[in-house]
Parts: structure tokens; sequence; C-alpha cells
């Protein structure tokens, strides 16, 4: 049995096993559809290599505005990350990406990963929307606001949108 094969069994197992929705286009190629809250879905992509496994998954495209201050954020929470790190493009969107070697790709190392990439995915989110499109996302509220449109898809940034909804700064 080839590398690659044996790689695919054991992806297979851990992903049917984890009920994981995924998409296996050709050997030693997958496409698993990782369920966030904040980010709904993050699609994480499994490519076997000559001597690992590479892990990538698009986190958010570039940002609008203070691209400096969306790198540092990214840079910042990469020493504290397991397994991957983010990354940019050439056009700046935020990826996570990493390298298993083969001898690592475990069900279990295969779990710890996609848990990895799902919660660095959705957890800072709404933090690189705010610093990457918050002009962007001000702007969306006061034009539902205005017209009454509905909020709730933007409700997670109430406090930042609507200054009302900020808690008072008591001088403390």
């Amino acid at each position: 049995m080839s590398t690659v094969a044996e790689l695919d069994a054991v992806i297979e197992a851990t992903l049917r096993d984890g009920d994981l929705t995924h998409e296996h286009p050709e050997p030693g190629r997958w496409l698993v559809d990782l369920p966030g809250t904040k980010k709904l879905k993050t699609v994480c992509g499994l490519i076997v290599g000559e001597h690992a496994l590479r892990v990538e998954a698009f986190v958010c495209r570039q940002p609008d505005e203070n691209r400096e201050q969306l790198w540092t954020f990214l840079l910042q929470h990469n020493a504290r990350m397991y397994g991957v790190s983010y990354s940019i493009d050439g056009v700046g969107d935020v990826y996570l990406t990493g390298r298993l070697p083969h001898a690592a790709v475990t069900p279990e190392e295969l779990d710890r990963i996609l848990g990895a990439v799902l919660s660095y995915a959705d957890d800072h989110f709404n933090a690189m929307l705010e610093i990457g499109f918050g002009t962007s996302i001000r702007r969306e509220w006061d034009w539902r606001v205005k017209r009454g449109e509905s909020l709730a898809n933007l409700e997670a940034f109430a406090a930042f949108a609507d200054p009302s909804r900020r808690p008072a700064d008591d001088g403390a």
C-alpha cells in the first residue's frame, strides 16, 4: 500500500468517526467542513505531500483597513497556537496553515489539528473582522438602522457598531 493510500485510510476513518462532512476529490486530497459559531463554516484542506500532510484553511479575505494592526494581532496569536499558524497569501487573504509529518498522521492528531483549525478560525473571527473591516461593519449597521432592516446577522458586533450599546467608561 502506498503512503497516500495509507494516509487516506486514516483520514477517511477519522472524518467518518468524527461525523464531519467532507469531500475526497482525488487520492491524497480532502476538503473538510468544520462547523463554527462565529465563522459558520471553515473549509479545511488536507493534502498529502511527499513528506508531510499539509493543512490549509481560508479564514477571511484581505482586510479593507488596519492591515498592520491585523497582522500584529495574528502574529501575536501564532506564538501560542498548536499545529497551525496564521499566514497570508499574495493578496493578503488570511489562512491557517500547517504541516504534519506522515508518521504523526493518526486519528488523535488529526482530531487535535482539526479542532485547532476550528478553534482559531472561529474564536478570533469577529476580532479579525472588527480590526480589518470595522468601517464597513459600522456603515452597514447604520444603513440597516436608518432603514429599519434586521440587525440579526450583525448582532455579534452590536457593542462595536452602536455607541449606545458600548459599556460606560466609569473612569476607574
